[in-house]
């Protein structure tokens, strides 16, 4: 099976092959042929842009030619003319502009949002592989590029192209090939000259890119992780890490700049040499009198057009290609293999309040040499509660990812009311699922919200009477804030405590028909487990519960314990019962009994 890459990305140092810029543009040229009709509308309103563009030097031509004579009516009527086509350019460009830009919002805002739910589509095994900071930098380059590669194709490439072709024509139907030759040399001297350049320059740029994932990656994990940071007074390693990221960084932005500069200074030779070569053949032409004046102007005025632009071709297509790589490394977000993936003729789960829960045969590896459950059967019947308890690393948490399907099981099946989790949709799958995880993270925003995420579209009072099953409500009543008062980042302004209070609520309000308890009271003291115990019991009266728990004494109730070691049920009975067998649920119960009873020892688990 395929791993996950948090930074999908060619090896470093190679260039961008061409086959992979066109797939990219074939990838991105979808979301704007959508909007056919504003394309095609923005490049005519290009194409009339150019054309009253190269018209102005014509007129101007006329006017100085004009002024020679002894008649000035007609310089008049050309200067007329000459604001006319100055004003045309004007707006025949923001016309484009103005049709265009929906055009290329729409794209992004498509883009971005099929990336993002593609990165939730991914499985579980992605998201723990994952680089938050590489990702979040990569999206947010790609998105960006999206306009870049827009506006500098629309804007700059194609008119110059278009002008370019104007201006040979017109050098060649009024003038001669000489003129045609000088202009198409310099020309193809320049772009060549640039693109060989800048080919060299995209490894260069590529380990830019590179350094600045890195160090953005090593500074959002270490703000992430600032309490532990501070647990073990590693400010100044964290520093280290950081700058040794940084001086990377600064080493290939200065290769970077220092090539640069070279490339601006050969294109400046080639346009320093066509424009001497262009401007002594237009002196000739007017000292033999071939040429006038006015056709000095024209021929100086298309050069000054033809060079300005070209004077940011290479920006250009740097901007372009480096545009085109960040693009193509979003993309590979999407090329992401969905591990877990509904199969094509996915059925809904049939909405039932009694859910039979099915494991059959069931086994597990995250990796090949990993196996983590061997061959687990067991039937949760409607409405009851089972228990499964062990040592850590036995494979108990599995259990509720592969119920939720974050994993695919390796061998065996595992069935609701007789519909293989395979063959139903995940939406509906974990529609009918409640869960409280062991590890709570919250979102950076309000106690309110973070409840009301079980169920979004819940009322105030549906969330109040949830926080209080969950004795949550008296706590947050007596804060300033009160339901409004922010949680802080992964909810790190509430205590362990509080925030499993939090999820309890978070189930609780979304009334699922499955539920499961994941180590549900765990960071919670003895006095405010035993509060709480009684309203989970209350909560799962009636649903399908799977109960997964280091502390026996949470179990003790449940319709039936599974005791799991080494992936495999070694014992299942009630509580009663496997106290009466002796074996390792008795073990495990006795020792924890001795350990609550040693003073100071209260909350001290196996």
């Amino acid at each position: 099976m395929r791993r996950a890459t948090a930074l999908p990305k060619p090896p470093a140092g190679q260039p961008l092959q061409e086959i992979h810029v066109w797939q990219t543009v074939r990838k991105l040229f979808p979301y704007l042929w959508q909007y056919r009709f504003r394309v095609v509308a923005a490049l005519l309103c290009l194409v009339a842009a150019k054309l009253a563009n190269v018209g102005v030097p014509l007129v101007f031509k006329d006017m100085i030619d004009g002024l020679s004579g002894e008649v000035l009516a007609l310089p008049v009527m050309l200067l007329a003319l000459y604001g006319a086509l100055r004003f045309s350019n004007s707006l025949f460009t923001e016309l484009r502009e103005l049709l265009f830009a929906r055009v290329t919002q729409r794209a992004i805002r498509k883009v971005a949002l099929e990336v993002f739910e593609h990165l939730h589509a991914l499985s579980l095994r992605f998201h723990l592989e994952r680089q938050t900071g590489g990702i979040s930098r990569d999206l947010e380059r790609g998105t960006r590029s999206i306009s870049s590669l827009i506006s500098y194709t629309l804007y700059s490439i194609l008119p110059t192209l278009i002008e370019i072709g104007l201006v040979l024509v017109i050098l060649y139907v009024q003038y001669d090939i000489g003129y045609v030759l000088i202009t198409a040399a310099s020309l193809i001297a320049y772009i060549v000259f640039t693109v060989k350049v800048s080919n060299w320059r995209i490894a260069i740029r590529r380990a830019v890119n590179e350094s600045d994932s890195a160090a953005n990656t090593k500074a959002v994990d270490s703000l992430l992780n600032y309490e532990t940071v501070k647990y073990f007074n590693n400010e100044a390693w964290e520093a280290r890490r950081y700058d040794e990221q940084l001086v990377k960084l600064e080493d290939a932005s200065t290769r970077s700049q220092s090539s640069l500069a070279l490339l601006n200074l050969g294109q400046q030779a080639i346009i320093a040499l066509g424009v001497t070569a262009m401007m002594w053949r237009a002196a000739n032409g007017v000292v033999e009198g071939r040429m006038s004046i006015g056709d000095l102007v024209l021929v100086n005025a298309f050069l000054i057009q033809l060079y300005m632009p070209l004077n940011f071709l290479g920006i250009v297509y740097r901007e372009i290609r480096q545009a085109l790589t960040d693009i193509e490394r979003m993309f590979g977000l999407l090329n992401e293999n969905r591990e877990v993936a509904d199969a094509p003729d996915a059925h809904e789960l049939p909405a039932d309040r009694q859910m039979r829960i099915d494991f059959e045969q069931v086994g597990f590896a995250y990796e090949p040499n990993r196996r983590i459950l061997h061959e687990v059967s067991f039937t949760i019947p409607a409405g009851q509660t089972y228990a499964v308890v062990g040592h850590s690393g036995a494979g108990k948490s599995t259990l509720s990812r592969l119920l939720y399907r974050f994993y695919d099981v390796s061998d065996g099946s595992i069935r609701i009311n007789g519909h293989d989790l395979r063959s139903v949709t995940q939406h509906s799958l974990r529609s009918a699922i409640g869960i409280v995880p062991q590890d709570t993270v919250l979102f950076n925003d309000t106690v309110l919200y973070n409840i009301r995420y079980g169920k979004p579209d819940a009322d105030d009072q549906a969330v109040f009477a949830a926080a209080r099953a969950a004795s949550l409500h008296e706590f947050i009543d007596g804060l300033p804030d009160k339901y409004q008062t922010r949680v802080g980042e992964r909810g790190l302004k509430l205590s362990g405590g509080e925030k499993q209070r939090v999820a309890i609520a978070r189930a609780l309000l979304k009334d699922p028909p499955i539920l499961i308890f994941d180590e549900a009271t765990s960071a919670l003291d003895s006095a405010t487990e035993r509060a709480i115990q009684q309203q989970l019991e209350l909560a799962a009266r009636g649903r399908t519960t799977l109960i997964i728990a280091h502390r026996l004494s949470t179990v003790m109730n449940a319709d039936c314990i599974l005791v799991i070691e080494d992936g495999r049920i070694v014992e299942r009975g009630t509580h009663a019962m496997l106290l009466a067998a002796g074996g390792k649920y008795a073990d495990m119960w006795y020792l924890q009994q001795r350990e609550i009873q040693e003073p100071g020892s209260e909350g001290v688990v196996a």
